[in-house]
C-alpha cells in the first residue's frame, strides 16, 4: 500500500514514543499530525522533525471533547483525510494507589481514558463514512501481567481498561473495514527513564533490557498496514507479560 498520500493523528507527539512515532511515519511518507498540550513544545518537535508542510502540530488537551474535534477538523482541512489514529498519550505514576490525590486520579482518568474515547469517537465517524481506516491505541504490558514492584493500579485499571475497548471497539467498527488493535508496551528508553535505573528495569524482562522506541514504532507501523488483523492487543514487552 502506497503511503505517499496518507495521513496520521498522533496524540502526545512532543516528546518519547509520541515523537518516535512522528519521525517513523514520517519515514513512511505519511502526513503527520500531532498534538501536545504546549505550543512551544510541538514547536520543538516541528523544528527536530525538519518535515516542513507533511508535519502539523495542534495544540490541546486530549481529555476534552473539542480538543479531538479540533485536531480532525484541522487534519481534514490540510490533508483531506485521516487514514490512522495512534492514541498516544498518557501518563504513568508509579506509587502506592492510597497516595494519590483525587486531583492526580482525575487527570490520569482524563488523559489515558477519555482522551482516547474522544480521539476515537472522531476518527470513527470519519473512517466509517470512509469505510476505511485504523486506529491503534498504546496501552501498557502491566495492565496485562501487574508486578509486585510496581505499584501502579491507576495505569493497571485504565490502560486494562482502553485493552478491553480495543476489542469492543474492533467489532463494533469491522463491518466499516476499520480496524482498531492496540501495542502493549513493556518499560521504554526515554526521558522518563534515567539512564542508571535501565539496568534494573531491563531485569523485569526475560530478554533482560527494555526496548527501544524503534522497536514500538515497529509494531505500531505493522499495524497501521495491517488488513487483516483486528481486536488485538499486541504485547512488546521482551517477554513481561508471558509472567515470571
Amino acid at each position: 500500500m502506497s503511503t505517499s498520500n496518507n495521513t496520521v493523528i498522533i496524540t502526545g507527539a512532543t516528546s518519547g514514543i509520541g515523537l518516535g512515532l512522528a519521525e517513523a511515519f514520517l519515514k513512511e511518507g505519511y502526513n503527520v499530525v500531532g498534538t501536545g498540550r504546549s505550543t512551544e513544545r510541538l514547536q520543538a518537535a516541528a523544528a527536530r522533525l525538519s518535515a516542513g508542510e507533511r508535519f502539523l502540530g495542534v495544540e490541546g488537551d486530549v481529555g476534552r471533547p473539542e480538543s479531538a474535534k479540533k485536531v480532525f477538523e484541522q487534519a481534514i482541512a490540510k490533508y483531506d483525510k485521516v487514514d490512522v489514529l495512534v492514541n498516544n498519550a498518557g501518563i504513568f505514576t508509579a506509587k502506592p494507589f492510597v497516595a494519590f490525590t483525587a486531583e492526580e486520579i482525575e487527570e490520569q482518568i482524563s488523559t489515558n481514558l477519555k482522551g482516547m474515547l474522544y480521539a476515537s469517537q472522531e476518527a470513527a465517524k470519519h473512517m466509517s463514512e470512509r469505510k476505511h481506516g485504523k486506529i491503534i491505541n498504546i496501552t501498557a504490558s502491566l495492565a496485562m501481567q501487574p508486578h509486585g514492584s510496581v505499584p501502579a493500579l491507576l495505569a493497571v485499571a485504565l490502560k486494562g481498561g482502553v485493552n478491553q475497548a480495543t476489542r469492543a471497539l474492533a467489532l463494533e467498527l469491522a463491518p466499516y473495514r476499520v480496524t482498531v488493535n492496540a501495542v502493549a508496551p513493556g518499560v521504554v528508553d526515554t526521558p522518563m527513564h534515567a539512564p542508571e535505573t535501565h539496568a534494573a528495569l531491563g531485569s523485569m524482562h526475560p530478554l533482560g533490557r527494555i526496548a527501544t522506541i524503534s522497536e514500538i514504532s515497529a509494531a505500531v507501523l505493522y499495524l497501521s498496514k495491517a488488513d487483516f488483523v483486528t481486536g488485538t492487543v499486541m504485547p512488546v514487552d521482551g517477554g513481561f507479560s508471558a509472567g515470571r
